[in-house]
Order: structure tokens, then C-alpha cells, then sequence
């Protein structure tokens, strides 16, 4: 019966028996439906409308459930503050969950192609995530239910979506797509921060400052920009991040529209990293730059991109220029941590952090410190101590095997990134624009050293897209090499090959 409706389309499967007793049914118990419930349940039933057709979509084209994801991931924290009491961090999980139901059931009928999955970066994250599982059973954890919520976005969220973006979202469309959704939303992240600072909080802004975010966002009576992000520190870095990958991509890409649109962008973008006063992200641009520099290859960008590095560390460690502006003088004082008053605090924190885990290898447990800590164990000692970086949790949670272990895998990365871009891409532009990816995930690197970034929502999933690009550099290529022989853009998004 499956086999006599595959075969058929449109107006003809309506006219199969099967499909017009389903019809039938529903209808009648729609009906029914309605006219027990009322208007309000006719009214929720209307958006079943819009979803079916969602899911009709994603289910044909599984790809669409990357772009959801992304879209979650920058915009579902925020609506927290707009929505209260409803986990709606948890969209992405069950976005993720649908986008591999419908790969596979877009291919029902055909083999999947699990070869593309037989990579390095898959058996490590395996590895990381079959660790993090055993921290489920760590004699330290205070509550499991916090290492179901942390866990995610240590493990589980890179487990699910690198191997989704190797098998689904690896072509050159794919990464011309991804680069455009990021620069779209870096913009109006920072045209929502530039709202908050020269017109105003909202009402739901506001209630989150008076309530949540004052002690951390209102320094010397100045507020500290979060556009629509969880926090400041990760507005600020993943802005940071933004301005350094689209720079990267404007000198990168041939045409004067992308040229003009990126370099647009990747100004904006520094600009929000300006507004947040996160002194931290301002490691994001230099490392970010720097590592961009290397892999172009080209002298003129080499020497013009380390003038422009030279330049801006002079600027902000040895002068005091523009120390009238909040924004640059708080800037400034990343480059003397000496004389930081909460970085000495940081530095006081992890030396009881120290003493505390000296004889806890394995840590105290995932989800035991930071948010997830206070939530579910505050009267543990780890919730308590503030551990700021990203790579002081990894710690305090997971003890210094797992610490190790998570440090090697993320150089791993970069090592073989770097390798695949240097030495095995020929062609300049896509290896310009890997680099540029390269260097935002480096830069982000640097900065979970002050904040807790890496695995936070959006830059932990663009990041994870990012290494699925970087590890398909060869494949892109012969894409690339291609598409020039049918005489085809390799940017082009048709045709859909």
C-alpha cells in the first residue's frame, strides 16, 4: 500500500482510499473537538495549520531544521524574558530531535550515506559525551536533574549537531546560507543593543535587570549592553566573534555586494562588542585576527592586519586616548588585569576552587556549579564559588581529567583546521573563508578563558556548524572545482545538485 502512494503525487494520492478515510476521520474529530472545546480550542487548532506545514517542509528538506536551530539559539533565550516559566532553551534539543527524525525519513527509501560521518571530530565528541555520561553516576553530583540540563550544552548539543551538518548541510550553499543567517542576526543584535542604550529598556528587559541582571550589568551607574542574548559576556563575545569571521569574509569573497554587505556587518558587530562591556571579548578580535592573518597567505594582508593588531594593542595598553567614553576606558582595562579589582577575585576563586577539588579528579559533578549549581544544589560548595571562565567550570565539574580531555579535543580542532586550510585547500577564497570561521572559533577559545561562552547559546551552535565546515574543507573544494567547470557560482544556491 506504501509502495502504490510513493509512486503517486499530488491530487492522485488524495483520491487513494487511505488517505480519504484519514481525512474523514480527522474531520470528524476536529469537529468534535471544536464544538466541546470552543472558540479558544478552534483558535489553537488554526496554528496546527502552520506547524503541518512546517513539518511537511522540514520532513522533505531536513536542512531547514539547521536554520531552525540557529534560530532558536539566538533568539529563544531572550524570549525567556518575554515568555517566564516556559524552558524554552529546550526548542533546540527538540529541534535537533526532529531535523535527525526527518533525515531519516527523508530517506526512507534511499541508503543513508553514513560514510561522511567516519571522522576524527565524530569519535572524539562520542568521547566526550560517553564521559560526560559517566559524570551522571559521579558520587559527588548533588542532582541529576542539573547534569541533564548542563549537560547539553557541554556534549550533547556538538554530539548531535556536527554529525547532522556533516551529513545534511556540507555543501557550498550550505555555507554561503550559514555565513548570510549569522551576519542577518549579528546585525540585529547589535540594532537591539544600540535600542537599549540610546532609547531604552522594554518592560521585560527592565523586570530582568531590577530582578536578575543589575549586580552584573549596572557598573558605576552604567548599563552594560545584552542585546537579546542571556547576558552581556555572551553578547559581547559572540559580537566580538562576528566582526572578526565577517572581515575575514568580506576580503575574502569575490563581488562588490558581499564585499560591501560583510564589511557592513563585521563593523556593526564590533560595534555591539563595544556596547557590552565585556573586557573579555576584546581577546576574541586579536586572536580571531591574528589567526586569519596567518592563513591567508597573503603578504599584503599579513602585513596591513598586523599594522592594524600593532595599532589597537598600543592604543588601548599604553595610552589613554578616549578615556572620556565608559565603553573604551572599561576596554582598556583588560589589557592591566593587574589592576582589575574582579579579576584578583577570579584569581582568590580559583585558588579554593583548587584546594577544594585537589583530591576530586572527576570534579563535583556536571551542572554543580555556576546557574545550573544555584538552581538545583544551592547549598552545595561549588554553586557558592563563582567560576566565571568557561574552562574553570570544565573543572570544578568535571576535575582535571575531564578538563584535559576537553582541552585536547578543542585543540585538536584547531590543529587539524588549521592543517586542512593551510596545507589542503589550493583555492584561496574558500580557504580565506574557513579561515575566517577558524579564527572566530579560536577567538571565542580565548575569551572562555574570562566568561563561560563556549557552550552557551548561540555561539556554541554556530561554532559547531563551523567545525562541520572546517573538517569538510576537501570536500568544499571539489565542490568548488566543480562548480567552475559547469560554469556555476560556487556560491550559488541553485541549482540544488
Amino acid at each position: 500500500m506504501l509502495e502504490s502512494l510513493k509512486d503517486k503525487t499530488g491530487a492522485a494520492k488524495l483520491q487513494h482510499p487511505v488517505v480519504i478515510t484519514a481525512l474523514v476521520v480527522v474531520t470528524i474529530i476536529l469537529g468534535f473537538i471544536i464544538g466541546k472545546g470552543g472558540m479558544k480550542v478552534a483558535i489553537a487548532l488554526l496554528f496546527l495549520v502552520p506547524l503541518i506545514f512546517y513539518l511537511n517542509r522540514l520532513f522533505v528538506h531536513p536542512v531547514l531544521g539547521i536554520y531552525s536551530i540557529m534560530f532558536a539559539a539566538f533568539t529563544a533565550i531572550g524570549l525567556t524574558r518575554y515568555i517566564r516559566g516556559v524552558p524554552l532553551g529546550l526548542s533546540v534539543d527538540a529541534l535537533m530531535v526532529l531535523t535527525i527524525v526527518a533525515v531519516f525519513f527523508r530517506n526512507f527509501y534511499d541508503k543513508i550515506d553514513f560514510s561522511l560521518l567516519n571522522r576524527d571530530i565524530v569519535y572524539l565528541l562520542i568521547i566526550w559525551f560517553a564521559y560526560s555520561v559517566l559524570e551522571f553516576f559521579n558520587p559527588q553530583a548533588l542532582s541529576h536533574t542539573a547534569w541533564f540540563y548542563a549537560m547539553r550544552g557541554v556534549s550533547l548539543y556538538p554530539l548531535l549537531l556536527v554529525p547532522l551538518s556533516l551529513l545534511i548541510f556540507n555543501r557550498l550553499r550550505h555555507l554561503y546560507g550559514f555565513l548570510i543567517f549569522w551576519a542577518v542576526f549579528s546585525l540585529l543584535a547589535t540594532l537591539k543593543g544600540l535600542q537599549q542604550k540610546y532609547i531604552g529598556l522594554d518592560y521585560a528587559e527592565q523586570y530582568w535587570l531590577n530582578t536578575v541582571g543589575y549586580i552584573t550589568h549596572v557598573i558605576n551607574g552604567k548599563l552594560r549592553i545584552f542585546s537579546f542574548f542571556s547576558d552581556a559576556g555572551q553578547f559581547g563575545a559572540a559580537q566580538g566573534a562576528a566582526g572578526i569571521v565577517f572581515a575575514g569574509i568580506a576580503s575574502a569573497l569575490k563581488g562588490w555586494k558581499n564585499k560591501i554587505f560583510f564589511w557592513f556587518v563585521s563593523l556593526m558587530s564590533f560595534w555591539g562588542m563595544m556596547l557590552s562591556g565585556t573586557r573579555g571579548a576584546m581577546i576574541v578580535p586579536v586572536l580571531g585576527g591574528i589567526t586569519f592573518v596567518i592563513l591567508s597567505k597573503r603578504t599584503r594582508v599579513m602585513i596591513l592586519g598586523g599594522i592594524t593588531i600593532a595599532i589597537l594593542y598600543v592604543f588601548f595598553a599604553y595610552t589613554y586616548i578616549g578615556n572620556s567614553s565608559y565603553t573604551i576606558a572599561r576596554m582598556r582595562t583588560a589589557f592591566h588585569p593587574e589592576k582589575d579589582a574582579s579579576y584578583q577575585v577570579r584569581l582568590k576563586n580559583r585558588k579554593i576552587l583548587q584546594a577544594y577539588l585537589a583530591n576530586k579528579p572527576f570534579g563535583g559533578g556536571i551542572g554543580s556549579a555556576g546557574n545550573w549549581g544555584q538552581r538545583f544544589s544551592p547549598q552545595g560548595f561549588l554553586a557558592n564559588v563563582a567560576t566565571d571562565s568557561w574552562y574553570v567550570q570544565i573543572w570544578a565539574e568535571q576535575g582535571r581529567v575531564g578538563l584535559i580531555l576537553h582541552l585536547f579535543i578543542l585543540m585538536y580542532i584547531v590543529f587539524k583546521s588549521f592543517y586542512l586550510i593551510m596545507a589542503r585547500v589550493k583555492i584561496k577564497e574558500l580557504s580565506n573563508v574557513l579561515g575566517a570561521l577558524l579564527g572566530g572559533y579560536l577567538g571565542i577559545i580565548g575569551a572562555a578563558y574570562g566568561n563561560g561562552v563556549l557552550g552557551q547559546m548561540p555561539t556554541g551552535v554556530l561554532l559547531y556548524i563551523s567545525w562541520a565546515f572546517m573538517f569538510s574543507a576537501q570536500q568544499l573544494e571539489r565542490e568548488y572545482n566543480a562548480r567552475l567547470a559547469q560554469g556555476i557560482s560556487p556560491w550559488s544556491f541553485a541549482p540544488r545538485d
